[in-house]
């Protein structure tokens, strides 16, 4: 695993989330294919609640009336129709790779999905009292061990967990543990916590591979977008 210079992990590089298995992607969507189509999907970016039966998923009830109305109205309601973000953690979860640059301080992830960035505080501040809502929040991190954790506040209620449309409030706090195994493997732990919309705290663990060879390319949404305008306003 490759180290900078005060010996920490480098986690710098081109990653992508692996895909779900075959038999977890036939169940999740009927009649996928690696992945439910060209691009491999992973099963939290289907549905970020795939590890729990649907009785059992921790939604509160305001939260999962909200799902089946977007359920109904998917094509009108989704971010994608409209040009919007995907938010978090849906971008980060994503078919499409992402670029970590970890400097002292400071770590920036771009995003291909609509060429989107977020930065990651490192400088040892505290994360905002007050924040303005973002689709992305304001994000500061710190290493432990081998670790870097990154905790995620100032969301605003727009975005989307998972392309099933599982919604999240402003309250949502996200803390995320990357832990680089080897040269060309790493882990992400994704805890959301969100007391508005879900009855606990609950965590997924992506599998992520470097993708050494690639690189980033450019990927607007509204580019030769002709569509959205059709979409019914109501």
């Amino acid at each position: 695993m490759p180290r900078t210079a005060d010996g920490r992990p480098n986690l710098s590089g081109l990653w992508q989330t692996d895909a779900a298995p075959p038999e977890v992607s036939e169940h999740l969507v009927a009649g996928a294919t690696n992945g439910a189509g060209e691009e491999p999907l992973s099963q939290y970016f289907i549905n970020i609640l795939s590890d729990f039966k649907p009785a059992d998923a921790p939604l509160q009830p305001a939260a999962a009336a909200l799902f089946l109305q977007r359920a109904k109205a998917f094509s009108n309601e989704s971010p994608l129709s409209h040009c919007l973000p995907e938010g978090m953690p849906l971008i980060e979860m994503a078919p499409a790779p992402y670029k970590i640059i970890q400097t002292p301080g400071l770590t920036v992830m771009l995003y291909e999905r609509d060429t989107t960035f977020r930065q990651v505080y490192t400088d040892g501040r505290k994360l905002p009292d007050d924040p303005q809502p973002t689709w992305l929040g304001y994000s500061t991190g710190k290493w432990d061990g081998d670790s870097l954790v990154v905790e995620t506040i100032g969301f605003n209620d727009r975005g989307w967990l998972d392309a099933r449309g599982h919604t999240h409030s402003e309250a949502l706090h996200l803390t995320e543990r990357f832990h680089r195994l080897d040269f060309g493997h790493m882990e992400v732990q994704l805890t959301i916590d969100d007391p508005k919309t879900y009855t606990r705290p609950f965590t997924i663990l992506l599998k992520q591979r470097l993708q050494a060879d690639n690189d980033l390319l450019e990927s607007f949404c509204a580019e030769n977008e002709k569509d959205s305008h059709h979409l019914d306003s109501k």
